[in-house]
């Protein structure tokens, strides 16, 4: 097996990032568009500099709300999915509900939830829904993939449901689980994102897009680019925390996290 390259791992992606903004401070220059229309990167930089105690406030709230989401998610989606995961009726029974949520889209529901809950209660709520089924879903596949030679070898044993799970059903399911995890983590960003923009339309809210929506209704178009910008660093820190979660617990003994270092 070959060794992961530093270049090819960091240098790489930030020398196409660095790359890419030179391209763009250089074509925002040369054309000398106005920053109301396109701001350089530049330009940006120093609006995230000079507005940083409202924007990365605003951050926090964005970024606690989608955490507490996945948290949430994680621990619904699991318990879910060990419970159905134990009976084909109670799958039957329950998953269509998870589909409905599922295929319900967000920005439909969070101006209902904002007339029943207080606007950060039905941001959470929207956050949980998104990121929810993902994790459920990769979690019940998980669960549902284990060898069929490995089962009748623990019967064969008469090992109880509990050794089952620990020992056999919870390994196997763990790869899945973290691709759903780590769905489920972009997921919560994005529903927490939308259901801010239905909070910021109906004038609550102080995370970041009710942020991005306030920059709007003002023309400041840098601050709406520096907002974004925060929106996209959140989502990056998140997957890449959790792919690193994902390869300490499955690089020593799974063939999935060994082939990312490949």
């Amino acid at each position: 097996m070959t060794q992961p390259s530093p270049f090819r791992e960091t240098l790489a992606p930030l020398a196409v990032l660095a790359a890419a903004l030179a391209a763009w401070e250089a074509a925002v220059r040369f054309w000398a568009i106005p920053p109301y229309v396109l701001p350089a990167p530049s330009l940006i930089a120093e609006t995230l500099v000079k507005d940083r105690d409202l924007l990365f406030a605003a951050l926090l709230v964005t970024l606690t709300t989608a955490l507490e989401a996945l948290a949430l998610a994680t621990i619904g989606g699991v318990a879910l999915a060990l419970l159905i995961s134990r009976s084909r009726w109670m799958e039957r029974a329950l998953m269509p509900f998870a589909i409905v949520l599922q295929v319900t889209p967000i920005i439909a529901i969070a101006p209902l939830l904002l007339v029943y809950l207080a606007p950060a209660e039905a941001v959470l709520v929207c956050a949980f829904l998104v990121a929810f089924f993902p994790i459920l879903a990769n979690t019940s596949l998980g669960l549902a993939s284990v060898d069929r030679s490995l089962v009748e070898l623990f019967d064969l044993y008469r090992a109880s449901p509990w050794r089952k799970l620990v020992y056999l059903r919870a390994p196997a399911a763990l790869p899945q689980f973290f691709a759903g995890l780590r769905i489920g983590g972009g997921l919560a960003l994005i529903g927490a994102i939308a259901a801010e923009l239905a909070a910021g339309a109906a004038g609550q809210g102080a995370g970041l897009a009710f942020r991005i929506s306030e920059a709007g209704y003002r023309l400041d178009i840098p601050r709406m680019f520096a907002a974004l910008a925060l929106v996209s660093l959140a989502g990056i820190v998140i997957y890449a925390g959790l792919t690193a979660l994902s390869r300490l617990a499955l690089s020593r003994w799974h063939e999935s996290a060994r082939g990312l270092d490949d």
